[in-house]
């Protein structure tokens, strides 16, 4: 289907978003709604929906032109701002660590902190379950997993990569990034779709990294219940629920840990790769080995051009706290819970 220009009149593919002829924008108009829509965010400090709407400027302007390199430095220079407007970040490496891994850093060390994260979260972790179509294929992830382990262990196991998948959807709101809701896949787990995708490794890295963050404040929980009351189910939910997020820091293709690993340039690479090595070696987990391999692999073959610090300390905060809850022995035989 072809549109008119309305300066010119000549005529122009669905496809175009400026004119052949006379260059002009076509969406001209609803480019001076948002702009003036992202303008007043900025002046109310709404960053994220300023973000945004910048970012929905993006799609309409041709790629390379003038007015998109632009934008395109404007929404960096808001996402360094969304960055600066986080928790502050103490100068020594284990403030960075636990800055980096935000309130989960706390729970390492103050396992009351739970609660209230828990429930300072529980009404967001609530929007999704208001889409049918996560309901819907939860239930049927709940009921595959039910048939294999039963209800208890099915019913955390979902639970858990439930909010696994919000921590993305947390991460994607505060950049302004536009997604669906977790569509859960049947033993394979869940996918939130990207409507509009970050604009830099670092922006990437901190919404790749974001899942297993929260999904280690789930298997932190299911831990802290299983010290406190014995209840086995609850351990084995939470010791599979971090080997899962260990498994998904692995730096390679669509996985968590490759996009956190975009972020890295050389050295940080290498120095991931020495962290990871050591876990292997203090645990003895295989998929340890896995991710060390991948890691020097890709360290071998570059890395960002500038570093990223903040998504090392996550990054490696990550595989040390996940690879001891995947370490943890517990007691044997451990019966199928719920079956």
């Amino acid at each position: 289907m072809r549109a008119t220009c309305k300066k010119c009149g000549s005529e122009i593919a669905a496809s175009l978003l400026s004119c052949p002829n006379c260059h002009s924008l076509v969406y001209a108009e609803r480019l001076s709604e948002l702009a003036a829509a992202a303008e007043k965010s900025q002046q109310e400090e709404r960053l994220g929906d300023a973000l945004g709407q910048w970012r929905e400027v993006l799609t309409l302007l041709p790629r390379g032109s003038k007015q998109y390199l632009t934008i395109e430095a404007k929404c960096a220079a808001l996402s360094k701002q969304v960055d600066a407007a986080g928790p502050a970040q103490s100068k020594s490496w284990m403030g960075k660590s636990l800055a980096g891994l935000g309130g989960v850093g706390l729970l390492i060390w103050k396992f009351k902190a739970v609660v209230f994260i828990v429930a300072s979260k529980a009404k967001f972790l609530l929007l999704g379950l208001t889409k049918g179509g996560t309901i819907l294929s939860m239930a049927a992830s709940l009921g595959v997993y039910w048939v294999a382990f039963g209800w208890v262990f099915a019913l955390g196991l979902v639970v858990s990569i439930y909010i696994h998948e919000m921590g993305h959807v947390a991460a994607l709101n505060r950049y302004g990034i536009k997604a669906t809701a977790p569509m859960f896949i049947p033993g394979f787990g869940a996918v939130i779709r990207l409507k509009q995708y970050p604009t830099s490794p670092h922006e990437d890295a901190r919404v790749g990294l974001a899942g297993p963050v929260w999904g280690l404040a789930a298997a932190l929980v299911c831990y802290a219940v299983y010290w406190s009351t014995g209840s086995l189910a609850w351990g084995a939910i939470g010791q599979l629920g971090a080997w899962i997020n260990l498994f998904n820091l692995i730096p390679v293709w669509q996985l968590d840990g490759s996009r956190g690993f975009r972020a890295l340039d050389c050295g940080q690479r290498w120095i991931l790769c020495g962290i990871v090595l050591v876990a292997c070696l203090l645990t003895g987990d295989g998929l340890l080995m896995i991710i060390a391999a991948v890691t020097a692999y890709r360290a071998y073959s570059g890395g960002a051009e500038t570093p990223d610090w903040g998504a090392l300390a996550t990054f490696a905060g990550l595989i040390v706290v996940l690879s001891w809850l995947a370490a943890i022995e517990l007691p044997m035989p451990l019966e199928t819970p719920g079956a």
